[in-house]
């Protein structure tokens, strides 16, 4: 698998009329070149939160038009604040400024503000554009790309939401350097979760950078960034509201979901209960009889190599996860939809998973 050399690289989404735009590359931040073109009318309203700001707030704001109408709002930090509290913040900022329909939200932020801030931006006078601006390599990878947005519920995860599709998508790399090494560690899950469910070759490559990208080699992490988007742009390309083959970018999100609605929003990053959870998918399997041990342990020591957790909650039993798994979006007509591999890198939804079967499982997997 070749890498590309170029520093600044554009993909497209293909959804028609609402088809847009990903930038990835370095220096994109304060350049209005990348940032401009992108918004409705004058007014704008940039949205982030209390970590993000005092690093590239600043920045961002370079790359706006001079005769921009520019707002600010910074949001607390953290999962545990992604809920309609906070999204009436956003409402209240934009009522409270007199922004009309020609508006333009920016989400400069993780994958939290980037959820609440579309949420708001499709709500907002019954929808109104929105641009974003991803920080972290798991939004810049998974949740900025492909509309879906919305907030937590207590009882599960991303329950209240919209499908909103984004004006662009704007990937500066060089945010990555503030990032913390743990939260790294939670955006590589969903780096690998593209080999896994849909690129055994680019499975292969991340097994032999995974030091290079923990390290933020600038090469390696461009390429891990770009093919992550492309493989998610056609997935959305192909089925934008989940109706069928988009529910594959799911792989470990079940478990994974379960595990931080119950240990309670923010304990768990959500990198990190993916990461678990994408094993116990791959141990699922196995006992299915599609993959093989040797397999399996693959899928652990990738998972491993990324420093994410190995281990379940010690606290969590098996009706613990039932529970929580039994909320899943995915479920229909009462039946559990998993996200199963048939091999590495080819995934399948499967839902006639026999109880005994996953009780079997929740029981034998280690915890911590």
């Amino acid at each position: 698998m070749s890498e590309p050399r170029a520093s600044r690289r554009s993909l497209q989404v293909a959804l028609g009329e609402r088809s847009y735009p990903i930038h990835i590359g370095t220096g994109l931040l304060g350049d209005p070149a990348w940032l401009a073109p992108y918004l409705a009318g004058r007014q704008v309203m940039v949205v982030t939160n209390e970590t993000v700001a005092p690093h590239y707030l600043a920045r961002l704001k370079q790359g706006l038009p001079g005769d921009a109408e520019v707002r600010e709002l910074v949001l607390p930090d953290g999962e545990a604040t992604k809920t309609l509290a906070s999204v009436g913040r956003i409402w209240d900022a934009l009522l409270e400024a007199g922004f009309n329909r020609r508006c333009t939200l920016i989400a400069l932020g993780g994958g939290v503000i980037g959820d609440m801030v579309g949420f708001a931006a499709a709500c907002y006078q019954r929808g109104v554009a929105f641009i974003q601006v991803p920080t972290t390599l798991l939004s810049q990878v998974d949740s900025s790309v492909g509309g879906k947005t919305g907030v937590n519920h207590p009882l599960g995860k991303n329950m209240i939401g919209a499908f909103w599709q984004p004006r662009a998508v704007l990937i500066d790399t060089d945010t990555l350097q503030t990032l913390p090494a743990k939260e790294l560690s939670a955006g590589l899950a969903e780096v690998i979760k593209y080999g896994l469910i849909r690129d055994a070759e680019f499975l292969a490559w991340l097994e032999s950078e995974m030091a290079a990208l923990r390290a933020l080699e600038p090469q390696a992490l461009a390429w891990a960034i770009e093919r992550s988007c492309q493989l998610k742009a056609e997935v959305v390309a192909a089925d934008e509201t989940e109706q069928g083959v988009r529910a594959l970018l799911n792989l470990g999100h079940t478990f994974g979901h379960a595990i931080e609605a119950h240990q309670g929003y923010g304990k768990w990053l959500h990198g990190e209960a993916v990461g678990t959870g994408m094993l116990m998918a791959a141990e699922l399997s196995q006992r299915l009889g599609w993959l093989s041990r040797a397999d399996v342990e693959r899928t652990a020591a990738i998972i491993a190599a990324a420093g994410l957790p190995l281990t379940a909650p010690a606290d969590m039993g098996v009706e613990d996860f039932l529970a929580r798994m039994r909320l899943d979006k995915k479920n229909v007509d009462a039946r559990l939809r998993l996200v199963l591999l048939e091999a590495l890198g080819r995934a399948v939804i499967h839902d006639e998973t026999p109880p005994p079967l996953l009780e079997a499982l929740l029981v034998a997997f280690p915890r911590r």
